[in-house]
């Protein structure tokens, strides 16, 4: 069986070297926010390209204090997509904020960015993209909406560390920027870990004590009410470990999906668009097919994991009832959540099993379509 993703593969290259640092961990005694968390906020602002890294304990939290920090709360609205795991919406709504819904583009699967102003009403506070399966938005063209209304950007970058726009890295496309660790992600933890990036000193030190209870550190003197969002040392020290390999990683992604782009060019699937300006490090390889489950079902026959990101757009789901949506609304959205299919691309595959991926592929559209 070739899984879509296989965090194995890349723990045993790496075994010896996170053992050695998780275990440098247990001889300190020192589990929270120490030296290690620090050497990994420093780390990953400078490969975002920002100022400052702010641990956290999952990409969730980085969303919610991120958005606390930009000055979101009880009845402002966030403009944001319905595209996306429900981690994007869910933190808008425990800030009490109400999630705004545009459609995405058909290609990139990211927000459509011509939608946005019609949007905007006396109480939105703030615009949060998403840079979906490994590439941004165009960041440019938000930042300038957000600076005539005065508004916040706060970007879910949760699936796009190491993703570039016209050579710039995420960390300076927004005011804050939301990275997740989860341990599938192009750099993962082995457990939730999560940061926020920004240039923003404010920004910085709100979160900063929006994660230790809102606690000015050092002294129990409470600024604001804040939350238990701690990056901890042993992920810290798994982050650090594994920093170093990221580039490497995403060009062996980058080279899979050219792969797959190649291999599929002459087909009746619709292949993923990478933006002009984008350096696309394809969290996902994310194809469109009119009979998708099928297809699905047919690579599993074959051995040929996949995945379905996202089956369902979130402005129909029912925990969202309240928000007053109704199919049709959001048409881009619902016909992309009913096409997508996602193949294996992680960086450890190997050409035999890439090869076996896109001859599987190949075979079942010969099928279908026949």
């Amino acid at each position: 069986m070739i899984p879509l993703a296989n965090p194995k593969k890349q723990v045993e290259s790496q075994k010896a070297d996170l053992l050695e640092a998780i275990s440098k961990v247990f001889d300190n005694c020192q589990f929270i926010v120490g030296d290690n968390v620090k050497e990994a906020e420093d780390q990953y602002a400078a490969k975002c390209g920002a100022r400052f890294g702010i641990g956290v304990n999952s990409g969730t939290d980085a969303l919610v204090l991120a958005l606390a920090a930009c000055g979101v709360g009880k009845d402002d609205e966030v403009i944001t997509v319905p595209y996306t795991f429900v981690a994007t919406t869910e933190a808008i709504l425990i800030r009490g904020a109400r999630p705004v819904f545009v459609d995405i583009e058909p290609d990139t699967f990211n927000i459509d960015v011509s939608s946005i102003e019609a949007k905007i009403t006396p109480r939105t506070r703030a615009i949060l993209p998403v840079y979906l399966y490994g590439q941004t938005c165009d960041t440019e063209a938000i930042s300038d909406i957000a600076k005539r209304h005065g508004l916040k950007v706060i970007a879910d970058a949760a699936q796009a560390i190491g993703a570039k726009r016209n050579g710039v890295p995420i960390g300076k496309l927004a005011d804050a920027t939301c990275i997740s660790f989860f341990p599938t992600k192009n750099l993962g933890a082995c457990g939730d870990a999560g940061m926020i990036i920004t240039d923003d000193p404010d920004t910085a030190e709100t979160a900063r004590t929006l994660r230790f209870h809102g606690m000015k550190p050092g002294t129990y003197y409470y600024e604001r009410v804040g939350y238990n969002s701690r990056l901890d040392e042993i992920q810290a020290a798994v982050l650090n470990v594994k920093l170093p390999r990221l580039d490497e990683w995403n060009e062996k992604r980058r080279a899979n999906a050219g792969f797959y782009l190649d291999a599929f060019r002459d087909t009746c699937l619709k292949l993923p668009v990478s933006m002009p300006g984008n350096y696309h490090i394809y969290h996902q390889f994310t194809i469109r097919y009119a009979k998708r489950d099928r297809l699905r079902e047919m690579l599993a026959e074959r051995g040929i994991g996949s995945a379905v990101y996202y089956p369902f757009p979130l402005h129909l789901q029912p925990c969202y009832s309240f928000l007053n949506y109704r199919e049709g609304d959001l048409p881009v959205t619902e016909a992309t959540c009913k096409e997508v299919l996602s193949l294996p691309v992680y960086p450890e595959l190997t050409d035999e099993e890439r090869n076996t991926v896109a001859s599987g592929v190949m075979e079942c559209l010969n099928i279908l379509e026949n």
